[in-house]
């Protein structure tokens, strides 16, 4: 299984990006969908989760400007961010809990980063 994200870069405060992940591999069912972020120094935070039924999470901070969704049948989950501020500026991770044709329970898998820096 693999999760591959895109859509990261360099904006300008108050700007716009969306992010995306793709699952593929040997999937047979996909759970929860999240996105998480670390900071130069810091420690990895959540930033917004959706279950597979489309209910979602958002850490305060984010919630109003960052918009999670995900398309089932692509097996991919984006995150809309809107009115960038500088403190978003982090390495965007995927992740995912999967069941394979091959295992009886849902395990977590990460996606490799997608950097995020907001900049004048």
């Amino acid at each position: 299984v693999q999760l591959v994200e895109s859509g990261g870069g360099l904006v300008q405060p108050g700007g716009s990006l969306r992010l995306s992940c793709a699952a593929s591999g040997s999937i047979f069912s996909i759970s929860n969908m999240g996105w998480y972020r670390q900071a130069p120094g810091k420690q990895r935070e959540l930033v917004a989760t959706i279950s597979s039924g489309g209910s979602t999470f958002y850490l305060d901070p984010m919630e109003g400007r960052f918009t999670i969704s995900r398309n089932n049948a692509q097996n991919t989950v984006y995150l809309q961010m809107n009115n960038l501020e500088p403190e978003d500026t982090a390495i965007y991770y995927c992740n995912a809990e999967i069941k394979t044709s091959t295992s009886y329970i849902f395990e977590s898998y990460w996606g490799q980063g997608t950097q995020v820096t907001v900049s004048s």
